[in-house]
């Protein structure tokens, strides 16, 4: 352990949140700022999972065909909000330029570096606060229900097989003995063991703040306003002073190093969901991901979880619900048995960038400010490898993996 320092890290969400316990573990005097409550953002409404299996890009080869039909259904998976284009274009024509195969593949081995050290990272992080119990190995389950929809999925599984990622496939009856209740149309899964889920990303976040404030977080509510080497200026006009700052604010991040004189394109990739009963849909224990139809089906300590889809769209545009109500009806299509009934809607913004790959690194200006943010749908997943990583260019330790891919003058 080396010398204590005072430590701003700004964003509540699963992020930061996994930086400052990590912080607090290593010494470091820490104090969280949060502009709204812990986990107000994606962070409380995502899947739960812990899907170390996922190293494929979003932004892949194949995925072009797919979005040019999805875009212009303004339900569909992957939909753009037309008002918004004259914002997002920049941020569309990027990410169609991270499918080209050289970026794609580059982005995978990026991936699976950062998902292997979550998978050392992220137990540690548990024992050390006591909440093993809070996360279980239920594994993830991929439908399909064409045989060209299955072959293409197994060849990005022979990538994940190079990178040492265990599936199982099954195929006509044996997926129905395997995963009961699917509609007749299914022909074939691909089981990743490795999946785990947390109990519910909420109050996972609440007990990794808990945990972290009995060690000594410190938490301030505000917004940030400015960042200035070593001081957080809030809008309040509050100022706080630290040894070194961290940037995790998810989508909202790129307004402040914009300021700092390192733009970023992100953006606040919009998911939707519906949250049931837990009597929705007996015997679900695995979680089911439909991806032709770009959302799953997550069994929640306290429910059933339907969520997926992306909406590109500025951040303050008011939710479309008919979103996660379209999604219901596939999902009852999809699983005969599941009843839609006193369901919970949910809209969040998740922080995307085109290539996929977070920003984590110095900033441009100075070692003293350290960029977290723009993990798009793996915050949770890859929260601990990216506190790992913080806390080694904190200290000015070789990091655990090289982050070249990752630094903030990628772009």
């Amino acid at each position: 352990m080396g010398k204590s320092e005072q430590v701003i890290v700004i964003g509540g969400g699963i992020v930061g949140l996994a930086i400052a316990e990590k912080l607090i573990a290593e010494g470091h005097d820490v104090t969280l700022v949060e502009k709204d409550e812990i986990a107000a953002g994606a962070s409380q409404g995502n899947a739960a999972g812990l899907a170390f299996s996922d190293i494929m890009p979003l932004a892949s080869p194949g995925i072009i065909k797919k979005a040019i039909k999805w875009f212009l259904d303004p339900v569909g998976p992957f939909s753009v909000v037309v008002p918004d284009l004259p914002h997002t274009m920049g941020w569309l024509l990027r990410f169609l330029k991270a499918a080209r195969p050289s970026q794609f593949n580059k982005s995978i081995s990026v991936q699976a570096t950062l998902m292997h050290l979550g998978k050392k990272t992220f137990p540690e992080m548990l024992e050390r606060n006591g909440l093993t119990s809070m996360v279980r190995a239920n594994g993830g389950l991929h439908l399909y229900q064409s045989e060209d929809s299955y072959k293409a999925d197994l060849e990005k599984w022979a990538f994940r097989k190079k990178h040492n990622i265990a599936f199982e496939c099954y195929e006509g009856q044996a997926l129905h003995d395997f995963q009961p209740g699917l509609d007749k149309s299914f022909i074939a899964g691909i089981f990743a063991p490795e999946w785990q889920s947390v109990s519910n990303p909420l109050d996972f976040c609440k007990a990794i703040h808990k945990a972290a404030t009995a060690k000594g977080l410190k938490t301030v509510y505000g917004e940030v306003e400015k960042i200035a080497d070593t001081q957080v200026t809030l809008a309040s006009g509050d100022v706080i002073t630290a040894d070194k700052i961290v940037l995790a604010a998810g989508p909202w991040s790129s307004r402040l190093s914009e300021k700092l004189g390192d733009p970023v394109p992100v953006i606040g990739e919009r998911g939707y969901n519906t949250t049931l009963p837990k009597t929705a849909f007996e015997g679900l224990d695995h979680t089911l991901i439909f991806s032709d139809h770009a959302f799953v089906v997550v069994p929640l300590s306290d429910g059933i979880r339907v969520g997926g889809a992306s909406e590109i769209a500025t951040v303050d545009r008011a939710p479309n619900y008919q979103r996660s109500k379209a999604m219901m009806k596939k999902a009852e299509k999809l699983l005969p048995g599941l009843t839609n009934k006193d369901g919970v809607e949910w809209m969040g913004a998740r922080p995307a960038i085109p290539d996929t790959l977070p920003v984590i690194g110095y900033s441009s200006k100075s070692n003293k400010i350290i960029y977290a943010f723009g993990h798009g749908h793996l915050g949770l997943t890859q929260s601990t490898a990216t506190a790992e990583l913080v806390s080694e260019l904190l200290a000015g330790r070789q990091t655990s993996m090289d982050i070249t891919a990752l630094r903030v003058n990628r772009f």
